[in-house]
């Protein structure tokens, strides 16, 4: 292989870079009130929920023309993407270049063949929490239900085996241990949602909480 051949197989290898997205909410990569960070914090509402590789299933339902039920490693099969992007927690912290590889919302929304009145999504997680998005939030490049992090298997803390992730939205939109996705007509809100968190949750215009 030549020299430009090798650098064109690496650059088909790399991760899309989603970094710049910020550039839609202004001028800053770091929202407001937010701090940067190398680390990544754990957090979650109970501990990280005990699953079994042999029976886990991701399942797809609600207004759809075709529910889905995928294995684990059915859904790793899926076409997959790598991308890079930031992750910003509603408790304050960001962490930059962040690489998730999983599959794409769009993906799931073709196979599934969502209803023309499908307006939201409910996303079930196997410790019981729920988040909601608008349909429209979803199809935004970025969104992805994501196994792999920096190369590796997603550690099971930060969400594994599936974790959804939304670089344009506080981290909390972005379910771990997500078992599945319920496509709704209308909006239904999830468990921090129904606690004051906000719904819209943008982290350039600090919506924290409603």
């Amino acid at each position: 292989m030549t020299d430009a051949g090798a650098a064109d197989a690496a650059d088909s290898d790399a991760p899309e870079d989603l970094t710049d997205l910020y550039r839609e909410y202004g001028d800053d990569r770091l929202p407001p009130g937010q701090r940067e960070t190398d680390r990544f914090p754990v957090l979650s509402k109970s501990g990280t929920p005990a699953w079994d590789p042999e029976t886990f299933e991701f399942e797809v339902w609600g207004a759809v023309e075709n529910p889905l039920g995928y294995s684990l490693s059915a859904f790793r099969d899926l076409p997959a993407a790598t991308q890079r992007q930031d992750f910003h927690c509603v408790t304050g912290w960001s962490k930059f270049d962040c690489t998730f590889t999983g599959v794409e919302f769009g993906e799931i929304v073709d196979r599934a063949g969502v209803h023309d009145d499908a307006d939201h999504v409910l996303f079930h997680a196997l410790d019981g929490y729920t988040t909601n998005l608008s349909l429209e939030a979803c199809a935004r490049e970025g969104v992805l239900f994501a196994y792999g992090f920096d190369g590796d298997d997603l550690p099971a803390d930060h969400g594994g085996p599936i974790r959804v992730v939304t670089p344009h939205k506080y981290a909390y939109k972005g379910a771990k241990w997500v078992s599945g996705v319920e496509f709704l007509t209308d909006k239904a809100l999830g468990y921090w949602e129904k606690r004051g968190y906000s719904d819209t949750a943008n982290p350039w215009n600090e919506e924290r909480y409603s």
